[in-house]
């Protein structure tokens, strides 16, 4: 039914189940700095905290706030910074 899933020794977990809309995951990162692939087109929410991102091709960082989405492509790397504990919903499509 979920699916548990732990990255960087624990400091983003999440939870992974289906949506009418697709896969999908809610999670929270601990402060820190991170880079993930993506397999599918992923569409990321910021539910609290701040994440500060480096979209692929992109060399700004942004920074996303709770309600604020980006979406990154299929098959390419981005970078967050987390300055304290943030969480999140991502939607694979």
């Amino acid at each position: 039914m979920f699916k548990t899933n732990e990255y960087f020794d624990g400091k983003v977990k999440s939870i992974a189940f289906t949506t009418l809309e697709g896969p999908a995951t809610m999670g929270v990162m601990a402060p820190g700095e991170y880079e993930f692939g993506t397999s599918t087109v992923e569409h990321m929410t910021v539910i609290s905290g701040v994440m500060v991102v480096q979209l692929p091709g992109e060399q700004e960082w942004k920074e996303f706030n709770p309600f604020e989405m980006f979406i990154v492509p299929k098959d390419k790397k981005f970078r967050l910074r987390i300055a304290f504990d943030a969480a999140y919903f991502c939607l694979y499509l």
